[in-house]
């Protein structure tokens, strides 16, 4: 079970952002789409991560004057990103260890998707209970 199945059942298309748009108009854009995070993308490369968090805690510091900040100043940076052949469990793991809820998906250096750690666990979840009814099913007919 890799990546690449859970980016088949929901979709490669992503909301990005450049590194060079105000902070204003992303979380504009994040509260529009309800959505948590954003990939920065610059050159079609996946240059940080700008999500709910990087926002509260520049809020934080320097109040309402974050919002005229441009992305580059508050994105996480560099994004932590994985391959589509990597495992969901593996996904998780890393996600559990560095503490993130959203890993950008790249091939070669080419933005190919985003999961969320909710999108794994449901794919997880999914799995365990299609492999319960399979052997449900066995049993019963054995």
């Amino acid at each position: 079970m890799t990546i690449a199945a859970i980016l088949q059942g929901k979709g490669c298309d992503v909301v990005q952002v450049q590194s060079t748009d105000s902070v204003l108009s992303v979380v504009t854009l994040l509260a529009d789409r309800r959505i948590g995070c954003v990939p920065v993308v610059d050159g079609g490369q996946v240059v940080g991560i700008f999500s709910e968090r990087d926002v509260v805690y520049r809020l934080a510091q320097q109040g309402a004057e974050a919002l005229n900040h441009t992305v580059a100043d508050v994105m996480t940076r560099p994004a932590i990103t994985i391959d589509d052949q990597m495992p969901v469990i593996h996904a998780l793991s890393l996600m559990t260890k560095r503490r993130i809820r959203h890993l950008p998906v790249v091939k070669g250096s080419d933005l190919i998707g985003l999961v969320s750690i909710g999108d794994l666990v449901k794919f997880r979840i999914d799995n365990i209970e299609s492999e319960a009814a399979a052997l449900r099913d066995y049993i019963q007919t054995a």
